[in-house]
């Protein structure tokens, strides 16, 4: 049986009308996008009657970033929210057992540095690589890594957050826009945070006040600072002005600064002839730690103008040029690395599809060096829409951190791309490109997506190259995606010899056997790394090790199945994308289950490993 996202894709896209721009009817919207589907009995769609039992949350949960994130991704926020609180009942889901949460409800949380994986990466330089010293765990004992627990994330069929890890306590998002703070040995939760959105970029651990505090996004556009002892809110801000902006990036830190990345849901809105065709600009915000006044805020691209008109709505550019991921900062040359989106319409910019130097104390763009010039692409191309620019580019934007490595004593910034192609830049030379060596094909949900992992001698590039069915087989949805094809290639891992780019080593990636739906051998997960290993994440639910050295299988499991969970929530892994693992203090853990938009297999659990499972 399909999911309820393939089988509302592939029954009713022809039947949902086109987004109204302003409507806040909850009525009118539901009859207009919804009630031709759970109106009907279906064994397959949940009715009317069933929706109205839920929580109006859990409905919302269910379009920002379940089941119906396929059909409801043209929709503006507020649209969504409206049908949510006219389908839904108020107040709180369920909550969790008691025996959930940890006997001692205050985390042993301490200003003392500490073993511990910070934000994306355990360093600002973003290379997601782990010495031995802070990984408890050495290359040889990998083989021996065995599931200790498993926590279930109640109601979600995503497992997108991030984990961070210190001083033995863990805090990660979730998919309900819940913040768990919990012990990183035994899983159980220490206090839970509500916050306006989904969270999947990595909170930030700072020091503010003597106290420490917790610090991240959600994917409506929210930033928030929390008091890690408590949990309790000490500011938020709202991070751009525009409806559509979201953030996937995790923040950076820099001497009491706040480095906030911003990219948007603009992309799938423009699918729709109603949508003005683009507005949203990506940019990089500069917060203060200490009450979230702003110090800079730079856009990557000029503010947008009326271009045209189509036969519904009028046109604007330029726009895009989001930033996806989180910016690397290096202190020696007062520098902070972005790498950003395609434009989202006409005319194309110099920023886009570039890794760009901003000062980082004022936020002026020092250098950009451009690898894909005039892409410009939108939603409404998957299906020749009006909004799609005349010359539609390849969507060959950047959604990974650029790495500053150190290779033979010389600094250079190595940037993995859509296209499949791994660039090396010189920062000490205005971004001048050293090398560049082809690790995939590419394409839209081809190539490098969310990451790479490097030290002191390779960089070490997994490539997504996913594969859509094609022909009258393959459902589609109303954002233009088709369904995971899972008996095509891709994936594959690559290590690059940092000095120059040669191939050290390839792993192709492993097929699907049998092959089942949602499943594919796409590597879109950014990779971690220890000495002597290199873990990647798999459409297919594997996580797996190879050695640094060779590229041989060191270590293979199969997330793809049901848990008993500390929490006593039922919870199942699927699909690894998006958010690679974190290795701290002799454990690994990892999230399991990725069903947003593109398919992949849907899972709701969070996993930890270490060595005997002890």
């Amino acid at each position: 049986m399909r999911p309820l996202q393939q089988f509302v894709a592939g029954v009713c896209i022809l039947l949902v009308c086109t987004p109204l721009l302003f409507a806040q009817d909850g009525a009118k919207l539901y009859k207009q996008y919804c009630s031709v589907c759970h109106n009907q009995v279906s064994k397959r769609i949940p009715p009317r009657g069933t929706l109205q039992k839920m929580s109006a949350r859990r409905i919302l949960r269910a379009m920002d970033a379940g089941l119906m994130m396929s059909v409801a991704a043209p929709l503006r926020r507020t649209e969504r929210e409206a049908i949510a609180n006219f389908l839904g009942s108020p107040g709180e889901d369920a909550p969790l057992p008691p025996s959930a949460f940890c006997s001692e409800r205050v985390p042993p949380v301490s200003t003392v540095p500490s073993a511990s994986w910070m934000g994306w990466s355990p360093t600002s330089a973003n290379t997601r690589f782990q010495p031995t010293k802070d990984a408890g765990l050495l290359a040889a004992q990998v083989p021996n890594l065995k599931l200790k627990w498993a926590f279930g994330f109640p109601g979600d069929i995503t497992a997108f957050g991030a984990p961070t890890v210190r001083n033995g306590v863990l805090f990660v998002g979730s998919a309900a826009g819940i913040i768990h703070a919990m012990s990183a040995k035994t899983g159980c939760l220490y206090w839970t945070f509500q916050a306006d959105g989904p969270v999947r970029s990595a909170p930030l651990i700072t020091e503010g006040g003597g106290k420490l505090v917790i610090l991240f996004g959600d994917l409506v556009g929210w930033f928030y600072a929390l008091d890690a002892e408590s949990g309790k809110p000490i500011w938020k801000r709202r991070i751009d002005e525009h409806e559509a902006t979201r953030l996937t990036g995790s923040a950076a830190f820099h001497d009491g600064i706040l480095f906030v990345p911003a990219a948007s849901w603009e992309e799938p809105r423009a699918i729709s002839p109603d949508y003005p065709c683009c507005t949203f600009r990506g940019s990089v915000t500069a917060l203060r730690t200490s009450d979230g006044s702003v110090v800079w805020k730079t856009y990557l691209v000029e503010k947008p103008q009326k271009t045209g008109v189509t036969l519904k709505a009028p046109t604007f550019g330029p726009s895009g040029a989001a930033v996806w991921s989180a910016p690397t900062v290096d202190e020696k040359r007062s520098l902070l690395y972005i790498a950003t989106g395609n434009n989202y319409s006409s005319p194309a910019t110099s920023t886009s599809d570039a890794v760009v130097a901003l000062q980082l104390g004022t936020g002026e763009i020092v250098w950009s060096q451009q690898v894909t010039p005039a892409d410009m692409w939108n939603n409404s191309c998957r299906q020749s829409g009006p909004n799609c620019p005349a010359t539609p580019g390849p969507d060959f934007d950047f959604g990974s951190s650029p790495l500053l490595a150190t290779a033979e004593g010389r600094a250079i910034l190595i940037a993995g791309q859509k296209s499949g192609v791994v660039y090396a830049l010189d920062p000490d030379n205005k971004g001048k490109i050293l090398w560049q060596t082809r690790v995939g094909k590419g394409g839209p949900l081809g190539g490098i997506e969310w990451g790479m992992s490097s030290d002191d001698k390779n960089v070490y590039a997994p490539v997504s190259d996913l594969v859509r069915k094609s022909g009258a087989a393959a459902a589609t949805t109303t954002a233009g995606d088709a369904e995971i094809d899972p008996s095509a290639e891709g994936g594959g891992l690559t290590a690059l010899r940092l000095i120059d780019g040669v191939k050290v080593w390839f792993v192709p990636g492993y097929p699907c056997s049998p092959p089942r739906q949602g499943c594919s051998p796409a590597q879109p997960a950014a990779p971690s790394s220890i000495p002597g290993a290199v873990f990647s994440g798999s459409i297919d639910g594997h996580i797996r090790a190879f050695s640094t050295q060779d590229g041989h299988l060191l270590w293979d499991f199969d997330t793809v199945r049901d848990y008993p969970t500390v929490n006593g929530v039922h919870a199942r892994g699927g699909s690894l994308d998006g958010v690679g693992p974190a290795i701290v203090d002799g454990m690994l853990y990892v999230n399991s289950g990725y069903l947003p938009r593109f398919g992949g297999m849907a899972g709701n659990v969070l996993l930890a490993f270490s060595v005997g499972g002890k």
